[in-house]
């Protein structure tokens, strides 16, 4: 046997050298292993457990509350007593806002269902350090109503004051936002309350208060009753961790009214307990936490709010809001604006808010609002992947490819992810129709984020020759004084293969040859059994430029996923890749002295395309989202545009002609430099052999080019070949002779040199 089988053997006997040989370790328990801890990770039979106690126990809580509170109705004995109402609470509120009187119905109304969204700005008020009245100023009166108001509440242990009012800025905050469900009681005729008002509606929802300095947000969840022939407003409002009681509400509202808002709060319990039955019995435990990361504070606060009239008739405003809740194509009256004033007050914390002029838009209006900014997107979204589609396959050869930067790809690909994100995050917010709209934008957002960073990773690729550096740039030979003599094979020595591994295009006496490649220098490796985890994966980045370029992807994508939530700092991310889109590709166009190669079609269409986007999120004022206009917006468009017109003219006018003469001289390889005749006299008049088709790089006798020597004489056989016919050729820096043709077809394909593998400057 042969030292070949007897290796093959060894290394098919799996028991060779080796007395206790290792077993197979079995895909089985492997599988096992694995399922195990899937299935530890994805049950939530403990946390259902948790939660379906907890339902038990809040539905044991309703239904003792409710008990008492039924008692205290029908005035017999009960746990439950209604707090005595404070004296100077209304005339305080009253000081800076109007309870709003019943209308005619003929001639004007009030909108009936609140539902939606309400922003507006507030003002600050602290009540236990209002600022002394000047000399000679009038003291209004709602001083001393506010100094009686906070006098009961225990304002003197500052620690105990400043643990309830939390580490929120309540003074910083100027912007408000409410968004409102509003909706009638219909209990059913068994529950005993069959008979409740339907002209009090119960109302419930959040009211975030806003820092313009940290873009942070103060969440309150807030419970009470409006009165819809009046458009009053009255309600208890808690932090999360608080949940409020509505049975006290009677304690906020007018005397008169006490009694039938009693009953429609008794109705809206038995509502709320036979809904918390129905989720029990069917096993629908919302497993969705409440606690978000907004600050907790202790301060109890109390809001009251006064919808503005409107010059509509009744009648006609119901017809109006049937329309807007149920679309029939009906005409209708115009939709006049929705308005409302308010006070948010604190008792224990000794502030209050004065709500002017706060701008209310229906959930089905803004629901609207979502489908037609979907359809629009969708649009613009499936243009710029047309735009994008069309220039990859103009830019889709090694020449073309080389031309372009793979930073404005990246730099778009990352407001495609912003963008997918934000859809995604606005389709779980809205529901219905619209949550499934935003998802055709948000699928074409996640397509172009793809495709652009593919091609990013591409363009990267193909130009990764131009990083390497080598320890010798060995630069085109001079024109040669000497006359030159072509070698060729001997038919008299019988030798017909040639020991050499190159073949030099041209051989000249008494010259030295054209220096050898010197392979890049590279620092010393250490081997992998020796190297730590993250010094392999810092090496790997560092040297590989694909898995750097995939590296600083991912970075801004966690950094992108984990700002969405903030407000500003997506916007300033946002607003520098598109102030710096195009710059690095006109700064590639004037180092490289070559045009973009992005054509005018991509650079409008896409420029437009993207502008569409920020300018309707930071300069529309009613945009989705509720945006606030940023003034800065309107710079960073007129910079768009303007690197535009640097492209568009640097395909006109040369890519450095804004350039000074001296800056914009761009040093670029000649491809063609004089080079010597062959003798004439020789059986064949060939420079040498092409590199790439491996044929005789032929000379054209008619192209020969007689010149004069600088002492008046003819070169004769020494002449150089002449500018027509230079161009039939093409000479590398690494000394390679090609036909001009086949190099350039080469570079079509790759940029570097088919033989020695440097990387070759643009033909």
């Amino acid at each position: 046997m042969n030292t070949a089988d007897t290796r093959d053997a060894e290394a098919n006997n799996p028991t060779n050298g080796d007395p206790h040989p290792r077993r197979q370790r079995s895909s089985i328990p492997t599988f096992i292993f694995i399922s195990l801890v899937l299935y530890v990770l994805t049950d939530r039979g403990t946390e259902d457990s948790v939660l379906r106690n907890q339902y038990q126990e809040a539905l044991e809580s309703l239904n003792h509350q409710l008990g008492n509170y039924s008692a205290w109705l029908n005035g017999t004995e009960s746990n439950f007593t209604l707090p005595t109402a404070d004296t100077n609470l209304t005339p305080l509120v009253e000081s800076f806002m109007t309870f709003g009187p019943e209308l005619v119905p003929e001639t004007s109304s009030y909108y009936s269902n609140l539902t939606g969204f309400w922003r507006g700005d507030i003002r600050f008020y602290n009540l236990t350090d209002l600022p002394v009245p000047s000399d000679g100023e009038v003291v209004p009166e709602w001083y001393h109503l506010a100094k009686d108001f906070v006098a009961g509440a225990n304002m003197t242990n500052m620690t105990e004051v400043a643990e309830r009012i939390g580490p929120w800025n309540w003074t910083a905050s100027n912007k408000l936002a409410i968004s409102v469900g509003d909706k009638l009681v219909y209990p059913e005729k068994a529950t005993g309350y069959a008979n409740v008002s339907q002209e009090i509606a119960m109302i419930h929802g959040k009211i975030d208060f806003s820092d313009p300095d940290s873009s942070d947000e103060f969440r309150l969840d807030f419970d009470g009753v409006h009165f819809v022939k009046n458009g009053s407003i009255y309600a208890f409002a808690e932090s999360n961790s608080r949940p409020s009681d509505i049975r006290v509400l009677p304690s906020l509202i007018p005397e008169q009214r006490i009694n039938e808002t009693a009953h429609v709060i008794a109705a809206e319990m038995t509502s709320r307990i036979a809904k918390l039955k129905e989720k029990i019995s069917s096993g629908k435990i919302d497993t969705d936490s409440d606690d978000d990361d907004s600050p907790k504070s202790g301060c109890s606060f109390l809001f009251f709010g006064q919808v503005d009239p409107t010059d509509v008739p009744q009648d006609l405003m119901k017809e109006l809001e049937d329309e807007i809740d149920e679309p029939t194509g009906i005409t209708t009256v115009p939709r006049p604006p929705m308005k409302m004033n308010g006070v948010v007050v604190s008792k224990n914390c000794g502030m209050l808010y004065v709500l002017k002029d706060i701008n209310g838009l229906k959930s089905e209006r803004l629901y609207r609002k979502i489908t037609s900014y979907a359809g629009f997107s969708t649009i613009v979204n499936f243009i710029l992947l047309v735009l994008f589609t069309r220039q990859t396959s103009r830019s889709g050869s090694a020449t073309g490819l080389a031309r372009v930067s793979r930073y404005p790809f990246l730099a778009q690909s990352l407001i495609d992810a912003v963008a997918f994100v934000g859809h995604i995050t606005l389709g779980i917010l809205a529901e219905g129709r619209p949550a499934i709209s935003v998802l055709a934008p948000a699928g074409l957002s996640c397509i172009l984020f793809v495709q652009e960073a593919q091609f990013a990773v591409l363009i990267g690729q193909i130009q990764a020759p131009e990083d390497v550096e080598t320890a010798i740039r060995p630069t085109p030979p001079p024109a040669p004084t000497t006359p030159a003599t072509t070698t060729e094979p001997s038919a008299s020595n019988g030798n017909d293969n040639d020991d050499s591994d190159e073949t030099t295009p041209l051989n000249r006496p008494n010259e030295p040859a054209p220096p050898a490649a010197v392979p890049p220098t590279t620092p010393p490796t250490i081997p992998p059994h020796q190297q730590s985890f993250f010094r392999f994966l810092i090496h790997h980045i560092r040297t590989d430029p694909t898995a750097r370029l995939w590296t600083i992807i991912s970075f801004f994508l966690i950094v992108v996923f984990r700002i969405v939530v903030m407000l500003s700092l997506p916007l300033l991310f946002i607003g520098s890749l598109y102030a710096f889109l195009w710059i690095v590709q006109i700064y590639r166009a004037v180092r490289r002295g070559r045009t973009s190669g992005l054509s005018a079609e991509y650079l409008i269409g896409t420029t437009l395309g993207r502008l569409y986007f920020l300018l309707y999120f930071l300069a529309c004022p009613k945009n989705v989202l509720d945006i606030e206009p940023r003034p800065w917006v309107y710079l960073i468009a007129l910079i768009m545009i303007i690197q535009v017109i640097v492209l568009l003219l640097q395909d006109i006018f040369g890519p450095s002609f804004f350039l000074p003469g001296r800056v914009g001289t761009i040093d670029s390889y000649d491809y063609h430099p004089p080079m010597p005749l062959p003798d004439p006299e020789s059986p064949e008049q060939s420079l040498g052999d092409c590199a790439i088709c491996m044929d005789a790089i032929l000379v054209d006798p008619s192209l020969r080019d007689d010149k004069k020597s600088e002492g008046g004489g003819i070169l004769g056989k020494h002449r150089l070949w002449g500018q027509g016919a230079r161009k039939t050729y093409s000479l590398a820096p690494c000394h390679h002779l090609f036909h001009t043709a086949c190099l350039e077809r080469w570079l079509a394909i790759k940029n570097i040199c088919p033989q020695c593998r440097r990387p070759l400057p643009p033909l």
